[in-house]
């Protein structure tokens, strides 16, 4: 890996295009090195994992709506659409909308924390829905997510988004785009113009994360992924894009990331070199509890500590608690924390998007129901449960500065994302316990492996697709590098026939086809249609009486 140096340059520095982070990114997607075999089969539990939480919330409001909205675009020989027969196919970028949504509307697929957050799962919906409507093989599949995941795992290295209020969909957008460059085979000036674009239209704030989260949390990477499908489009067709777009005096970098306080300010990206394999997929995690991240440990740690008083054996029950205190890093703190001063993380009407970040509220039902359900954890009656709101009310979180550095640290065998728990109970007595990874983290208590992201698929499928669709799909993707070019529909998971919800409620896009013009521009074009083929008529009855001599030519008189 190399490191190199991006910031804020004048205009009239006229930075060359290969000094520009965008260039290198786009160099990174043209490199043809092979992908290694542990990437490669990293690459199909990814796809196993998403197709799994998409079909477990395929009927889910938000889904529903990004999926009417996909199928009134249309395609034949386009992408397919999760849950929908693969014959029934729309454009790329509404396919990559609708099943992009259907992955991150549970919150419950792959995890990359750094300098900034990232599901690079988001990736693998336009990336998919591309390579199905040009036809590519599953071993140009695994090329090109194997470049997004880099492209976006190496931008959350390096570039912090969140300090700055912008939502981290902004990484996601441009390496969307390089991995779509990969999977096509573009020129590196070709992609370069598409990173560029996608990086310029991506950027948009945190709000999305913040007080009353809504469905918008789940459209946000969908979002992402139909603009980078749009701007490789643009850029193919042979359209620029503003530019330098990460340095430039009045680019992202300047006026909504540090260049705001310091435009001397350096952030070093970590890029593979020419010839270097792309790995970086394997520097991320999945999740076994349908939660933000940041709670996976938390919520491991909840069912240990919990057991004594789910048993029975700790006097008092639950009411004997007097207080919890979870001590953790910076970004859980003032993330999903009471450090970030939402009262709706701790209102039992919230919307399940706000309880998911809450860890008083996970904690709490981890801690009493020993389980984490991706429906019943969330439901109202579960969350407006009165001993919960009890235990949840006494839960806050405080920021230690072991487990933010912990969080941050490059070494991998001491970075952690969870905490020290406090329950101090009203006898006095204080349970201490803590957790750094999440059990199914790789280096957990019980890393996941390919049997366990199978068990997840069965697991959140089951009921709602068949046996023998579910054993397909499974077939299917465990070959993904053997499926041929054309193939890439056999990735995509069907309900049985009237099991997918279609939502009566219209929008803009299922208005009637009409003619372009409007009524009475109609009438007068059919008017001068008819006026023409009339005159044009005469005028051939004319030419043929002349030429049988029964009229002879019409002459004009010479003005004298």
């Amino acid at each position: 890996m190399k490191l190199h140096s991006v910031r804020v340059h004048p205009s009239k520095a006229l930075l060359p295009r290969e000094e520009q982070l965008a260039w290198k990114i786009a160099g990174v997607a043209v490199d043809k090195v092979p992908v290694q075999k542990d990437v490669a089969e990293m690459i199909v539990n990814r796809i196993i994992d998403n197709a799994a939480v998409a079909i477990a919330a395929v009927n889910r409001h938000p889904v529903v709506s990004a999926r009417m909205m996909a199928l009134a675009h249309p395609r034949k020989g386009g992408a397919a659409v999760f849950g929908m027969p693969a014959a029934r196919t729309v454009s790329p970028e509404w396919a990559a909308w609708a099943n992009g949504t259907a992955v991150r509307e549970l919150d419950f697929h792959d995890t990359f924390l750094a300098a900034d957050y990232s599901h690079p799962g988001d990736n693998i919906p336009p990336v998919l829905a591309v390579a199905q409507t040009v036809g590519k093989s599953g071993k140009d599949l695994i090329r090109g997510l194997a470049t997004a995941y880099e492209i976006h795992i190496d931008l959350v290295k390096a570039i912090c988004l969140h300090r700055h209020k912008i939502d981290h969909i902004a990484h996601l957008c441009p390496a969307a785009a390089a991995g779509i460059g990969t999977l096509l085979g573009l020129k590196q000036d070709i992609v370069f113009q598409a990173v560029q674009q996608a990086v310029h239209v991506s950027f948009s704030t945190r709000q999305s994360r913040k007080g009353e989260i809504s469905s918008w949390k789940a459209f946000a990477p969908a979002h992402a992924g139909k603009l980078a499908v749009e701007a490789v489009d643009r850029a193919m067709r042979g359209e620029g894009a503003p530019n330098p777009i990460y340095e430039g005096e009045d680019s992202v970098i300047a006026w909504m990331l540090a260049g705001r306080e310091n435009r001397d300010h350096e952030y070093l990206v970590p890029l593979p070199e020419t010839g270097e394999p792309k790995r970086a997929i394997l520097d991320s995690y999945t999740k076994e509890h349908s939660a933000e991240y940041q709670s996976q440990a938390l919520i491991d740690l909840a069912f240990r500590m919990g057991e004594p008083f789910r048993t029975g054996r700790q006097a008092g029950g639950w009411d004997a608690i007097e207080r919890i205190l979870i001590h953790t890093s910076h970004h859980t703190h003032y993330v999903i924390g009471t450090g970030a001063n939402d009262p709706q993380k701790m209102d039992p009407k919230a919307s399940r998007e706000t309880l998911d970040h809450s860890i008083m509220y996970i904690f709490a039902v981890a801690l009493q129901d020993g389980r984490w359900h991706h429906v019943d954890s969330y439901t109202p009656r579960r969350a407006q449960r009165a001993d919960t709101v009890r235990l949840w009310h006494k839960i806050e979180t405080t920021e230690d500065p072991e487990w933010t550095r912990r969080y941050h640290s490059e070494d991998p065998n001491e970075k952690a994302f969870g905490g020290r728990v406090q329950i101090f109970l009203k006898d006095g007595t204080v349970i201490e316990d803590e957790l750094a990874v999440a059990n199914a983290h790789s280096l957990g208590a019980k890393p996941f492996q390919r049997p366990d992201y199978i068990r997840k698929f069965q697991t959140l499928t089951d009921g709602i697709i068949s046996t023998r669709e579910a054993n397909r799909f499974l077939d299917a993707v465990q070959d993904l590098a053997a499926l041929p070019a054309g193939g890439l529909g056999a990735l995509n998971v069907a309900l049985p026939a009237g099991r997918v919800t279609l939502s009566p409620v219209k929008g803009i896009f299922d208005a009637p086809v009409r003619s372009a013009e409007p009524a009475a521009a109609r009438r007068v074009l059919r008017r001068a249609e008819e006026k023409a083929r009339t005159k044009t008529m005469k005028k051939a009855r004319r030419v043929k009486k002349v030429a049988q001599g029964k009229k002879a030519p019409r002459t004009r008189r010479s003005r004298g």
